[in-house]
């Protein structure tokens, strides 16, 4: 985990403020990949007992986000507001609830997922319990526009300066970086949020559909929090298929059963070249590397 050098130093760091955004069902039933309805929890609400570090697998649910799922305006969610709470919001940033039980407790932002527009962030068990759906969470923003000066050919998204420090990276010749990851996947494999091009905000769905598949790359291994780079996939203005170009990302939310869906990936870093080459690191969680979600030491 090597210490580069970055324009932290010129980062704008700001306030941006939202609340918890409720729960939602999407229908009364959904229609899996199979043909087979379901009806499940999914995005938004305080999730107790789902945390950054836990299986994407495990749950009966569907698209479900650790922690708390956060939102400045549940009415307009494509607004220039709540895309602007999305985008500055960076993974790593502290986070403050501002009113409340809770009042004062301080959690960390784990990701971003597009359609529904929601932050989430994690809290402490304590907190979670003490958190009402109607208070306010401050995000300390800060990230956006980050660059690592001795790499160009690399681009940086949603993050907080602070976990760059602690990823499982190295610096190979030619301007290269080396990554952990905790899994590899092919471009095919990339289903919802192609063709996305506000990289800052939103996730692109790893689908899981495929038994062969899931099998040959381990993905059902996933957790909440893990790092993972797509092979052939630039995300430098927009989420599309590039040969050679490499795309790492945090898993955000839980398996999907919905056609072209699956564990959604927020983007961290990209390049259209071969300037960034991952390697298996089981280890490669944000979880583990902030002592957040089931890795927080119980106080």
């Amino acid at each position: 985990m090597t210490k580069f050098k970055t324009n932290e130093d010129r980062l704008v760091k700001m306030a941006v403020q939202g609340r918890v955004a409720n729960a939602s069902q999407f229908a009364e039933f959904e229609i899996a990949h199979d043909g087979t309805p379901f009806a499940l929890p999914s995005t938004g609400g305080i999730v107790y007992n789902v945390k950054t570090g836990h299986n994407v697998f495990d749950w009966e649910g569907d698209h479900i986000e650790p922690g708390v799922s956060a939102i400045l305006d549940e009415d307009k969610r494509s607004s220039r507001a709540n895309m602007g709470f999305n985008f500055l919001a960076c993974i790593g940033n502290s986070a403050r609830i501002l009113n409340g039980e809770a009042k004062g407790k301080r959690g960390t932002v784990t990701g971003h997922h597009g359609g529904v527009e929601h932050v989430t962030i994690d809290f402490d068990e304590a907190t979670l319990y003490k958190l009402h759906l109607d208070d306010k969470i401050l995000i300390e923003a800060f990230g956006q526009g980050l660059k690592l000066v001795d790499f160009p050919d690399i681009k940086v998204y949603s993050l907080d300066p602070g976990l760059l420090a602690k990823l499982p990276i190295c610096a190979l010749t030619g301007h290269k970086l080396e990554i952990g990851v905790s899994a590899i996947v092919p471009a095919e494999l990339m289903g919802s949020g192609m063709g996305h091009n506000n990289i800052g905000t939103g996730d692109c769905d790893i689908m899981t559909h495929d038994a062969q598949a899931v099998k040959k790359y381990n993905l059902d291994r996933l957790c909440f929090g893990d790092l993972v780079a797509v092979m052939d996939h630039d995300h430098s203005y927009g989420r599309t298929f590039r040969k050679g170009a490499v795309s790492v990302g945090v898993v955000v939310h839980s398996n999907s059963m919905l056609p072209g869906h699956g564990p959604g990936l927020s983007t961290l870093m990209t390049t259209s070249g071969a300037f960034l080459k991952p390697v298996i690191d089981e280890n490669a969680n944000i979880a583990r590397l902030l002592k957040i979600g089931i890795y927080r030491k119980v106080k």
